[in-house]
């Protein structure tokens, strides 16, 4: 099955670049677009050099939330991640772009310890990049309603990363 590449760029608040990597359009369903890539893939850090990616994962881009979320298939250790970001943004069909904004919220595969992390970056760059308030309350919402949602495997963050997990190449079947 051929799928179209989509450019997906992370930044700061600042507009400098962050991650960034090109991802294999999958699909959409109620909860966003799908990407995915195999593991053997590939990842930069801002202009930096190639970071490798060793396990198939597929990214949900959901519309109009504060946050994108990345399903990484066994054996890595980091079962789900997701990033507290500004609404992701489609520049055009093969470009998506949105601010991450430090806080994130990961599940471990193994006990399914679920927890928020990067408070202190958080607290860092509100006033390093001077976030506006209205920017500070909707990442910490954001934040609150994943922890609990990611926590009870709420939709889309159960079994649907499944589905699309299967569709990457590489990913165990």
């Amino acid at each position: 099955m051929s799928q179209s590449l989509v450019q997906v760029n992370y930044t700061k608040y600042d507009g400098t670049l962050h991650w960034n990597l090109r991802m294999r359009r999958l699909g959409e369903d109620e909860h966003g677009v799908w990407l995915g890539l195999p593991g053997g893939s590939v990842m930069r850090k801002g202009h930096g050099p190639d970071v490798p990616i060793t396990c198939a994962h597929v990214v949900l881009f959901p519309r109009g939330a504060w946050w994108t979320a990345a399903f990484n298939a066994a054996p890595r250790e980091t079962e789900v991640y997701v990033d507290i970001t500004s609404p992701p943004e489609w520049v055009s069909p093969d470009e998506v772009t949105m601010v991450d904004l430090d806080l994130d919220v990961v599940r471990k595969r193994t006990d399914g310890n679920t927890r928020l992390v990067d408070q202190d970056e958080f607290a860092e760059h509100q006033v390093r990049f001077g976030y506006p308030a209205e920017v500070v309350a909707e990442a910490e919402a954001a934040g609150q309603w994943l922890l609990e949602a990611v926590t009870r495997g709420t939709r889309p963050f159960g079994a649907e990363r499944e589905r699309w997990l299967d569709m990457v190449d590489g990913a165990p079947a």
